[in-house]
């Protein structure tokens, strides 16, 4: 996940950058421009005259908004942004004195739950969260959702089954045995303590039943009709691999570059649905023959586009690269526009490996 921390005091920007140093996940800080003269210069920290302006510019540049001030602050600055839970960040509300870390929005499919849990065992803090279902030690079916790469529709029945689950009901998630890596969602299913079958499509499209999460593709789930209330569709979002690598680099470090950065969200390369990278690359015989070899397409963007998607998602830039490819971001930012309007959730930042550089997004 890419984070961005917002703070206003002293106290708040010391707990930033220590939150900064403790965590895996890149932290971009942004500060009141009133600290300037006590912060180091050597310290990247964004600097803002009025919080309201900057929030408006990175709300849906980021996965997770960490605030440290007032919760009452952070939800006056972020309220004229949400749209739904199902595409906000997370939103976290820390004390300056780094006591508590509050999951206050997305708490389950934008990751929120457990985003505060790792920073507040990061840092020392005591967790604040309030969904119904984690306080009563429920597993709701959309806080799997993100682990698992999987879209939640319709919103609307999210609360319905939810409810369910916090009154003690069972929920049975039955998987179309023909959608690929079926069986992969159904151990991990079982594993999370979940009652997972595979299923026929026909019958599950025929007879969705109450307190059924159906796992199916995007375009069969809208052909069901009257789906009940209390049913739940999951569809798999795809999953883009943006890639950057050196000159004639072989599809051989190319495969073991996507392999590790794939482990390490949990999945394999048969998972990605496109490689993206920039129109320099576009005759890498290496980065070619691997999009045959996994079987999905290699989409290439022009400066300008990616340029753009740095822009629009405050990406980091390496000077060096800027200066090679007059961009300053290759594999972040391809991916970003393999997206297109939708979106995505950053699964893994840039990653180094040898001679290549890896991106995973899943797509909102």
């Amino acid at each position: 996940m890419r984070l961005a921390c917002c703070v206003l005091t002293r106290s708040a920007l010391r707990l930033a950058m220590k939150m900064r140093w403790c965590v895996d996940e890149p932290v971009d800080v942004y500060a009141s421009e009133k600290l300037a003269e006590d912060a180091d210069a050597a310290e990247d920290i964004h600097w803002f005259a009025r919080l309201s302006d900057v929030v408006k510019e990175i709300f849906s540049a980021y996965d997770a908004l960490v605030f440290i001030m007032a919760a009452g602050i952070a939800v006056r600055m972020t309220a004229p942004h949400l749209k739904s839970k199902l595409t906000d960040p997370a939103i976290l509300v820390f004390d300056e004195r780094g006591k508590y870390g509050i999951s206050l929005l997305s708490g389950h499919v934008g990751g929120g739950n457990a985003l505060a849990r790792s920073l507040c065992r990061a840092i020392g803090a005591e967790p604040v969260i309030t969904t119904a279902t984690d306080v009563n030690g429920c597993l709701a079916p959309d806080a799997l959702s993100g682990p698992l790469g999987l879209r939640p529709w319709p919103k609307e029945h999210i609360r319905r089954i939810n409810r369910a689950v916090l009154a003690g009901d069972a929920v049975c998630w039955r998987i179309d045995r023909t959608l690929p890596h079926g069986e992969w969602y159904r151990q991990k299913l079982l594993q999370a303590g979940q009652q997972a079958v595979l299923c026929g499509k026909e019958d599950m499209l025929k007879k969705p039943g109450p307190l059924d999460v159906l796992v199916l593709g995007r375009s069969d789930c809208h052909a069901i009709r009257n789906l009940p209330e209390d049913c739940l569709c999951m569809t798999p979002r795809r999953l883009i691999a943006g890639i950057g690598c050196r000159r004639g680099v072989p599809e051989a470090l190319v495969m073991q570059a996507l392999d590790k950065a794939c482990r390490r969200i949990g999945v394999d390369c048969s998972f990605l649905d496109a490689l993206a990278s920039t129109s320099f690359k576009a005759q890498e015989e290496g980065l070619l023959a691997a999009g045959r070899s996994i079987g999905c397409p290699v989409l290439f963007y022009e400066n300008e586009e990616m340029a753009s998607a740095i822009r629009k998602y405050h990406l980091n830039e390496s000077s060096f690269v800027k200066q090679t490819l007059g961009i300053g971001n290759v594999c972040e930012a391809a991916a970003c526009c393999c997206t297109g309007k939708a979106g995505g959730r950053m699964a893994l930042c840039k990653t180094k490996f040898e001679k290549v550089t890896v991106a995973l997004i899943w797509e909102k």
